[in-house]
């Protein structure tokens, strides 16, 4: 795939067809991906039933009783050649969370090991991430889990060799200059650099994902001991405020 490809349009499956603005993971890339899914659930077509969009691309499920699937990949071709994707706001209704997060120890046993292939000190990779002010890119793997990223390029790290076995709920882990907070305890081959008591995923709320794909999301660091307490609050002591 070549720069002069994209936006790509392909089929997935009988009834989905996917908006590709990047063959790898970019800011700009990710950008295109929301601002033309929104763009498309504004258009509010008859049989597009279902949106969602990757690192780089937009997913659309339609019902071809009620949309020729010719028709909608015309249309889905006029509007991505009618702009520059790359170029284009983020969608509206968007947040920023602030997230309190215990940083190396025992609650982020790989923590130093990450700084180090960051080519940090603890000190500096405490400060990366304090300063860093991240966006949902997309939310997979498990229910609401987001993945957050670009990190600075020194935190292009990889993933390990091998998987650690078990990583708790709320832990954070990083690899590829993102980070993750995990939604349930998993094994995973990201480095588990810190605990957060923020729930991604609440399957008893009105709205189960918290996050959404174009938040954005800072991590405050914070003593270990606070976070029995963080654990007693509903949000993990998070915060958030409108942003778009």
């Amino acid at each position: 795939m070549s720069d002069t490809s994209l936006p790509l349009i392909r089929d997935v499956g009988l009834t989905g067809l996917l908006v590709t603005f990047g063959e790898r993971m970019s800011e700009e890339a990710n950008r295109a991906a929301l601002a033309f899914r929104a763009a498309v659930e504004a258009q509010g077509w008859d049989g597009v039933e279902e949106t969602a969009t990757s690192l780089t691309s937009a997913f659309l499920r339609f019902d071809p009783l009620r949309l020729e699937h010719d028709d909608l990949s015309a249309r889905l071709s006029e509007m991505a050649a009618a702009k520059d994707w790359k170029q284009e706001p983020l969608p509206p209704g968007r947040r920023h969370w602030r997230i309190p997060v215990v940083l190396g120890g025992e609650h982020g046993p790989q923590f130093e090991e990450a700084a180090e292939a960051a080519g940090r000190s603890p000190e500096q990779a405490t400060e990366d991430i304090a300063a860093s002010r991240i966006r949902v890119l997309t939310i997979g793997f498990a229910p609401g889990q987001a993945y957050l990223g670009e990190l600075p390029q020194h935190w292009n790290i990889p993933r390990l060799r091998e998987l650690s076995p078990n990583v708790p709920e709320g832990a954070l882990v990083a690899a590829i200059r993102q980070l993750i907070v995990f939604t349930r305890t998993t094994q995973t081959g990201w480095r588990h650099i810190g605990q957060t008591a923020f729930r991604s995923y609440r399957p008893e709320a009105e709205t189960a994902f918290p996050l959404t794909p174009g938040d954005e999301v800072s991590f405050t660091p914070v003593p270990a001991a606070d976070l029995p307490t963080l654990r007693d609050d509903s949000e993990g002591g998070a915060t958030a405020e409108a942003i778009g």
